[in-house]
């Protein structure tokens, strides 16, 4: 048996449409959660992600969602935003694609958790996981069989900023039901939730 889930302290999980990209927008801050990304790691080549870090990666991911369907989840606490979860089919990833770490393991079509973003304020109180669960019922409803995820596992003993776990932790995945298929480096493991109907 697994560790019991922490109590979330979610009120409610919805998907991000171009009528809540104002709550993404108050979530992320002017960082765009970290470093100018919005989001847009995993979808652009290197060069292109640099160049475009700030406001040109925000009008690009602001056009995404205004085109559909939703890229991910936003999770709410007291009608604030709390959380972001992105969930979408590993081929809108291209970048994925291209890691020596995280590159396919089997040609199953998978959806993928590329990043996980929890307001400092709302950090360990389950949203978290709580957005891990509604990925995987997003996904399902969407007709995906398989979901994945990419966190990362710290060393025995070693502590990391936030800002270098956006793709979450082994812990938190397992947490919401993941199981390690593969790891091609020490830290970086691959993670998978199959996705069953009537779960």
């Amino acid at each position: 048996m697994g560790s019991p889930k922490p109590r979330s302290s979610v009120a409610g999980i919805e998907p991000l449409t171009p009528s809540r990209w104002s709550d993404l927008e108050t979530l992320f801050g002017e960082r765009g959660a970290c470093g100018g990304c919005w989001c847009m790691w995993w979808r652009l080549p290197r060069s292109a992600w640099t160049a475009g870090k700030g406001e040109p990666n925000r009008r690009a991911f602001e056009a995404r969602v205004a085109a559909g369907p939703p890229p991910g989840l936003l999770a709410y606490r007291d009608g604030r935003p709390v959380g972001w979860c992105a969930v979408t089919p590993r081929a809108e990833l291209p970048v994925l694609d291209r890691s020596r770490n995280l590159r396919p393991v089997d040609d199953r079509d998978a959806w993928c958790v590329s990043c996980l973003f929890v307001h400092r304020d709302a950090r360990g109180e389950g949203v978290a996981v709580a957005l891990l669960d509604a990925a995987a019922d997003f996904a399902r409803s969407r007709g995906a069989t398989l979901l994945e995820g990419y966190p990362v596992d710290p060393l025995e003993g070693k502590r990391m900023p936030a800002a270098f776990v956006w793709t979450g932790t082994l812990a938190l995945f397992r947490r919401a039901v993941f199981v390690e298929i593969a790891r091609r480096a020490p830290t970086r493991p691959i993670v998978r939730r199959e996705l069953l109907e009537g779960e």
